[in-house]
């Protein structure tokens, strides 16, 4: 049976390095989507990750008369950004990636979310408080010890970055539709 992981990938500097976390899951039998926030498009090479999954990165809601891509079985959101995050935890729904993410919990779709974010912008209240909104309603946010650690303004390392973290808690996570 083939399960689908979409890939939400978020416009930050190491988001260059987002084919590892696409290797690390297709080795544990996901067929993968990946979907772009806009502004991501741009950190990517759209080219390559088609290439690696065998389905063109989407970033804008289908037309009509396009086919419906499968339902995702689980989401990775990696790299997350700041903004993403306290937009995820709010409910806004402004982009196809958040839309996904809006619905996902209320789906029952595990979401494992591996925040981009420096201490700066990790320290401030808006963002402690979206952490602990999206941890209460199930959605496994990997910050903290033992999982990622926010970086030091302008110090972030694509070649650092543990794409595997979030492919490790899928492990663990009951999926849709399963027992």
């Amino acid at each position: 049976m083939s399960r689908t992981l979409y890939v939400i990938v978020c416009a930050a500097g190491v988001a260059s390095g987002v084919g590892r976390l696409i290797a690390l899951a297709q080795e544990d039998g996901w067929t993968v989507q990946v979907i772009a926030t806009p502004s991501a498009l741009a950190f990517i090479d759209t080219a390559a990750l088609k290439e690696q999954t065998g389905r063109p990165v989407r970033s804008r809601y289908r037309a009509p008369t396009d086919p419906r891509p499968p339902r995702a079985d689980a989401i990775i959101l990696a790299p997350a950004t700041y903004n993403t995050i306290n937009k995820f935890a709010h409910g806004f729904a402004d982009t196809y990636a958040l839309g996904l993410l809006a619905e996902a919990p209320g789906l029952g779709i595990p979401v494992v979310v591996l925040p981009c974010v420096q201490t700066a912008l990790a320290s401030r209240l808006p963002f402690r408080r979206s952490v602990d909104d999206l941890r209460a309603e199930g959605v496994d946010v990997l910050l903290g010890p033992g999982a990622l650690e926010p970086h030091e303004p302008g110090s972030s390392d694509p070649g650092e970055f543990p794409w595997h973290l979030p492919v490790q808690a899928l492990r663990s996570k009951p999926l849709r539709g399963t027992p």
